[in-house]
């Protein structure tokens, strides 16, 4: 799994670091199940500058102003 984790990165910067590390890897939300290039091309900018905590295996999920975690925004989920 991506060696990528933290709290100051923007959504954009976890979808493209999962694209160049090729993670087999789908995020899951309440809509369905995406690979990260199809979210890349779909989210607006706004979404893609959220900052966010990613935990590979896990969860992206927002990080408030105040510095908190928030909504989870994607479950991580492996390929078949």
């Amino acid at each position: 799994m991506s060696s990528l984790r933290g709290s100051n990165m923007s959504l954009k910067e976890v979808l493209e670091k999962l694209v160049q590390d090729r993670e087999p890897v789908l995020l899951k939300d309440r809509r369905g199940e995406w690979e990260a290039c199809d979210l890349l091309a779909t989210l607006s900018m706004p979404m893609l500058r959220t900052r966010v905590n990613f935990l590979p295996g896990f969860y992206i999920a927002v990080v408030s102003d105040g510095g908190y975690l928030g909504e989870v925004l994607f479950r991580i989920k492996a390929k078949a």
